[in-house]
């Protein structure tokens, strides 16, 4: 039995399995709260008090819909694609997840640590649109059909400007490891990517301020979120791609939807404010144990995540949906042209700047 264990194959495939879980398990748990604090958010910009019958101010809200959501009947139409159906919701899901596999929550705390993470991340991002194609096509209806094409036309459009907008922050950091570039911005909260990748660099602020702006409303835009619904606008399409689904495969949609909403967070904190940097010099914890520090790093990382989510739920209770044509017209007029710009600004001041 020792002999197994001591395998470096076992040992690896033990840990990797391990780090996946404890990420996913994570990710769920988070996912439980941020959505109970998106509803009351919600609730307080509304001036109500939101849920808070279930548990001690309403904690349990999120655990007790888990439950009935689980144990509803699962319900298909006669005339929908049933393997495709009940296949899209999943497909939503594993590639909502897959994406949390490099992002860095800490030093050496990363499940995968890819020297293309960011290529990867826009891989799987990609792939997201796949799952919701197909729970709108499969369903065999008009509205979740016509939110599947809306949603294919909105995540493809919004994704070019974000790719874009993340050469520039690639451009500063020299790679495209996520850990790499959360490490160049250690030290003082000047050092941040979002003012430029530090005190050389302050002329790029206005540029990375813009693009850090550009790259959050995008982020709405990909994950589907107010005030870019509209693959699940209920005052056109009843909830888009998703008027089919009930029970457990509803379950799984809002699971991935909210999961890539917390991934994007994650996202905007490593890309543009420091990742686990708490913004000053982090020697004192040179004495801590490793596991602490690393805690505390990763708390950081978490608070960025919560900010984040906050302001994604403010824009959701506050700003007024977007008609179609408004929206593709500010992803291909105005986002693409800008984040061309933005790209050729940095570019010119890495060759000709100080640096140069």
């Amino acid at each position: 039995m020792s002999e197994f264990f001591s395998n470096p194959a076992v040992t690896w495939t033990l840990l990797t399995t391990g780090g996946i879980l404890l990420v996913v398990i994570w990710v769920l748990l988070s996912l439980a709260f941020l959505l109970l604090a998106d509803r009351k958010i919600w609730a307080g910009v509304q001036m109500r008090k939101g849920p808070n019958v279930v548990g001690p101010f309403g904690l349990l809200q999120s655990f007790a819909d888990f439950f009935k959501f689980v144990l509803k009947e699962i319900i298909i139409p006669a005339g929908a694609d049933k393997v495709i159906f009940l296949l899209a919701p999943l497909l939503s899901l594993v590639l909502a997840f897959v994406g949390w596999a490099v992002v860095p929550f800490a030093p050496g705390w990363v499940v995968s640590n890819l020297n293309v993470g960011i290529l990867y991340l826009l891989a799987m991002s990609s792939l997201g649109v796949y799952g919701i194609i197909m729970g709108g096509w499969a369903s065999n209806s008009k509205y979740p059909f016509l939110g599947a094409l809306r949603s294919a036309a909105q995540m493809v459009s919004y994704e070019v400007s974000i790719g874009l907008i993340i050469i520039t922050v690639i451009l500063l950091a020299g790679s495209m490891n996520l850990s790499t570039i959360v490490e160049k911005q250690s030290g003082w909260i000047w050092n941040w990517n979002v003012f430029g990748g530090g005190l050389h660099n302050l002329v790029l602020i206005p540029v990375m301020v813009i693009a850090m702006g550009m790259f959050f409303i995008s982020a709405l835009a990909e994950t589907n979120r107010p005030p870019f619904d509209l693959p699940e606008a209920e005052s056109e399409l009843v909830a888009g791609y998703q008027v089919e689904y009930s029970s457990t495969p509803y379950l799984l949609f809002m699971v991935a939807e909210y999961s890539n909403i917390v991934l994007m967070c994650a996202m905007i904190s490593v890309l543009f404010f420091g990742g686990w940097n708490p913004g000053f010099p982090t020697g004192f914890l040179a004495s801590w144990p490793l596991f602490l520090a690393n805690l505390f790093l990763a708390l950081v990382f978490f608070a960025k995540i919560v900010f984040w989510f906050f302001m994604i739920a403010m824009a959701k209770a506050i700003v007024p949906r977007y008609r179609y044509d408004q929206l593709m017209r500010l992803g291909w007029k105005v986002f693409l042209p800008m984040s061309l710009v933005l790209v050729l600004l940095v570019s010119a001041w890495r060759i000709f700047g100080i640096q140069g």
